[in-house]
């Protein structure tokens, strides 16, 4: 399974992204696609160790947060972020297809850096400390997360 979740972001995912209307209005959230779409890309630089934020979860709590995380459960629409601001942050990218190139650069980014290191983990401010098999099923959880907030149902 963690094959073809591996599979689905390094293939799939931003295929998927592609085939959303830039315009279209999330069902939940105040994001754009683009806005979406590069939180996301900042999500994979954090699961690659590119980007570092501080530790939010208790260390006490580490433990039934990855329980949760290797679960089937899917995240709740509106999940709050302490990470990130109540308005939505300003599009760095100048358009949406830059944003989904930029993702997909961040997505081969992450599997090389696996790829060179297989005993690698990296730290998220959520989960604690993830090795590759953790952090594909979070990257995993968290784009089916965004494709329902887009209307798309995998």
């Amino acid at each position: 399974m963690e094959e073809e979740k591996a599979a689905f972001l390094r293939t799939q995912f931003v295929s998927l992204l592609h085939q959303i209307s830039s315009d279209t209005l999330p069902h939940w959230g105040k994001m754009t696609l683009q806005q979406m779409t590069e939180h996301f890309s900042d999500s994979v630089r954090i699961a690659s160790g590119r980007l570092v934020k501080p530790m939010v979860t208790p260390q006490e709590n580490v433990e039934k947060m990855q329980a949760f995380l290797m679960s089937d459960k899917p995240f709740r629409e509106n999940t709050p972020n302490p990470n990130m601001p109540q308005i939505p942050a300003p599009v760095r990218n100048k358009s949406i297809k830059a944003a989904l190139a930029e993702l997909q650069d961040e997505i081969s980014y992450f599997f090389e850096r696996f790829e060179k290191n297989v005993h690698l983990t990296t730290s998220n401010p959520f989960f604690g400390d993830l090795n590759f098999k953790q952090n594909v099923q979070l990257l995993y959880k968290h784009a089916l997360h965004h494709l329902r907030q887009f209307g798309v149902i995998v």
